[in-house]
């Protein structure tokens, strides 16, 4: 199939399929006749899973482990499960900074008055003073 029909299927855009395959996750066959690729259902399968992985935050790089250890039948679940744990770990940590932010976030527009006239705490928190 076309890279718009692989796309498509996948839930992907064109340009992100076109990415894929260029960095060398999917490795669609040339259309002799077209110089076109040919994406097959095992390319949609694997792009698809890429699409989902990067859903739930892995890299590039994380997906192209976990690809090689999905197409890897030899493989243990321990292995992907380790990279499980270490996104998880990850995004955990993300949480408590960015809860972090909003508790400074709402001191900050707690103690600002929001009136008519020009002085900002949340301003002044925000630059440099000398």
């Amino acid at each position: 199939m076309n890279i718009g029909k692989a796309a498509q299927k996948a839930g992907l855009s064109v340009k992100t399929v076109r990415y894929y395959a260029n960095i060398g996750m999917v490795s669609p066959q040339r259309n002799t006749q077209t110089s076109y690729r040919d994406y097959a259902d095992d390319d949609v399968a694997k792009l698809h899973f890429i699409g989902k992985a990067r859903r739930f935050n892995f890299s590039i790089e994380e997906c192209k482990e976990l690809l090689s250890l999905y197409e890897d039948k030899n493989r243990t679940s321990q292995e992907v499960k380790t990279l499980t744990l270490a996104k998880i770990a990850e995004i955990d940590s993300k949480l408590t900074e960015l809860t972090s932010l909003k508790d400074q976030l709402q001191l900050l527009a707690k103690g600002c008055k929001g009136n008519d006239r020009p002085d900002c705490p949340i301003l002044d928190a925000l630059s440099i003073k000398p």
